[in-house]
């Protein structure tokens, strides 16, 4: 497979979970991206749902862009950025926040599958750049086996005590699987065409 018609962003972890239907989501979210030709920019490391993801990306002929902070290499163990042509795909970063900003600007839209901390920093920053304005990227949670519910009452409940105003609740959606996130990447992705523009953030 040869080129790509958009870019997707993954946040999830570096660690598995303990629910086996993740890493299948993850292998699935991967292998989806490359059958349509969209590439999967992901944090590099070859561990977690992360390297899941990607693996499966590359093994069905997929593109892949990794961007990792230098201080992670030795931990999350980059260098499994290898696309489908052979090429690799990695850009090496100071710090975490230029990370996340790499992927995002590199990205048409962005998918957060499940993961801990990080994750959750991830997906509050681009929720929050998009809440003031400074994007307006699809940006989805992959919600298998309701993992993000949670998370959406929170916000819910962050709406409610009068913190946001209800119109933040219409910058994410989540979605119940993989063929779920297919569809409303393909109605998004489109439009989108955003992929490179630098973002003027914090």
């Amino acid at each position: 497979m040869s080129g790509f018609s958009a870019s997707v962003c993954l946040f999830c972890g570096a660690r598995p979970g303990r629910d086996a239907q993740h890493v299948q989501a993850a292998r699935e979210t991967g292998a989806m991206l490359a059958r349509n030709h969209w590439r999967l920019v992901y944090g590099a490391g070859d561990s977690g749902l992360m390297g899941e993801a990607a693996r499966a990306a590359q093994a069905a002929g997929g593109q892949t862009l990794g961007v990792i902070p230098t201080h992670l290499m030795p931990r999350e163990r980059a260098g499994g950025a290898r696309n489908g042509d052979g090429r690799a795909g990695l850009v090496v970063t100071e710090t975490m926040h230029e990370r996340k900003k790499v992927m995002f600007t590199n990205s048409d839209a962005v998918v957060v599958l499940p993961g801990g901390a990080g994750t959750l920093d991830e997906f509050f920053e681009v929720l929050t750049w998009a809440q003031i304005g400074l994007h307006g990227k699809p940006l989805l949670l992959l919600d298998a086996g309701g993992f993000w519910q949670p998370l959406v009452a929170l916000v819910d409940h962050v709406i409610a005590q009068g913190f946001a105003e209800a119109s933040l609740r219409a910058l994410f959606d989540a979605v119940p699987d993989v063929p779920a996130l297919a569809q409303a990447l393909e109605r998004s992705l489109p439009v989108a065409g955003v992929a490179g523009v630098a973002l003027e953030a914090p």
